[in-house]
């Protein structure tokens, strides 16, 4: 998969919108959820596959899709510990700040809120699991992977 590069969308019903990933040397750069895909945008793609089977209620982490994050390194460590968010359970910003490693949970508030809201590949990187701060997905988007996963 490495060399795997483009955009993929498929429609989701569930969602009411399209799951559009971006992939560059076979590594995911960004998941949006745009009313329309991009014109070049393909339809097939394993990992379109297994995002509409999630939405289904198939169980998931997807935690062995390589996502190449182009963040700040502070915010890569947290949004690293938020992959570490179970599925089906949630977390604070306060919670988030003690899981994530090199941070002080009473000076990290604001670098875990921003790196949750610039959160580039939300599914993948489950923000939606944060309780108190909205993710980079659309507010009725984060609802509904909520309720995928009966939060």
């Amino acid at each position: 998969m490495n060399d795997v590069a483009g955009i993929y969308a498929r429609e989701s019903g569930y969602l009411d919108s399209y799951v559009q990933i971006a992939l560059a040397q076979g590594r995911v750069i960004s998941v949006s959820f745009p009313t329309e895909p991009e014109p070049e945008a393909g339809s097939e793609h394993a990992l379109l596959d297994r995002v509409e089977a999630y939405l289904g209620g198939e169980r998931d982490t997807f935690e062995d899709v390589q996502v190449a994050l182009t963040v700040p390194t502070d915010q890569r460590a947290v949004l690293d510990a938020v992959g570490s968010i179970p599925y089906g359970e949630t977390a604070t910003v306060e919670q988030l700040a003690r899981m994530t490693p090199g941070r002080d949970p009473d000076e990290s508030a604001p670098t875990i809120r921003e790196a949750v809201t610039v959160n580039p590949a939300p599914v993948l990187i489950p923000t939606h699991r944060v309780r108190d701060v909205a993710g980079s997905e659309p507010a009725n988007i984060a609802e509904k992977l909520r309720a995928v996963e009966g939060l």
